[in-house]
């Protein structure tokens, strides 16, 4: 089955059963990334991600990795780490920050063109994308972000300029993201840094029932203000 090439004119997918098995999860191609177009992606769970030198790619992976918020998996050593640190984590305090050093922590260059920061950074002012800052006093040194879909976080990429700084960073906004009903994190493709934290894949038919319940179980409010979480 070909590659859609989407319509200018419209913010429609098509069906994710359409993707292709190789490259896993290839759906469409083309479109713009105006936020109503990311925001119908993600309420169909899929996702861009090209390179720079590549036209806007769409996919949707069978299988799909997950973590439930509760199973992250934090090693000995983290435990020992947690108890220890003294970096300071806050979420929403630094979006735009947050995704630049995604994009330029990453040795192997990325797919976070300016392009993708610049929708990202549109959906963070509309309330739909987040992100979680690590602290060591002032300088900004570990961090992720991602977009809210109800109680679902859909996560994007992270980064780490100390040990463990991107881990704490995942472990408050777990911690948080539970307090406040989330359920659910998406981590897209498994690899073996995600599957080392509690990661794990499930059938994308299976995502997507998980998806459709609870991206319209929306959390308080409070859970996104601006605030100290370590």
């Amino acid at each position: 089955m070909p590659i859609t090439q989407l319509h200018p004119d419209s913010v429609a997918f098509p069906p994710v059963e359409h993707a292709l098995k190789d490259p896993n999860g290839l759906l469409a191609l083309g479109g713009d990334l105006s936020p109503e177009r990311l925001m119908s992606a993600y309420q169909n769970g899929i996702f861009p991600w090209f390179s720079p030198d590549d036209p806007i790619l769409w996919w949707s992976p069978d299988p799909r990795a997950i973590l439930i918020p509760q199973e992250l998996h934090v090693s000995r050593s983290m435990k020992k780490f947690l108890r220890q640190t003294q970096l300071q984590v806050t979420i929403n305090m630094a979006f735009d920050r947050v995704i630049a050093a995604c994009a330029n922590e990453r040795n192997e260059g990325t797919w976070i063109v300016p392009p993708i920061q610049h929708s990202y950074v549109q959906l963070y002012n509309h309330g739909m994308a987040h992100s979680v800052e690590v602290w060591q006093d002032a300088e900004l040194v570990g961090g992720l972000y991602g977009v809210e879909q109800g109680s679902v976080f859909c996560g994007e990429s992270m980064f780490s300029r100390r040990d463990n700084a991107s881990k704490l960073a995942l472990y408050a906004l777990c911690q948080h993201f539970v307090n406040y009903g989330g359920k659910l994190i998406d981590c897209q493709i498994l690899n073996d840094h995600t599957e080392s934290l509690g990661a794990k894949d499930i059938l994308r038919s299976d995502y997507l029932h998980l998806l459709h319940k609870l991206q319209h179980q929306q959390l308080p409010i409070e859970c996104w203000v601006p605030q100290r979480l370590w």
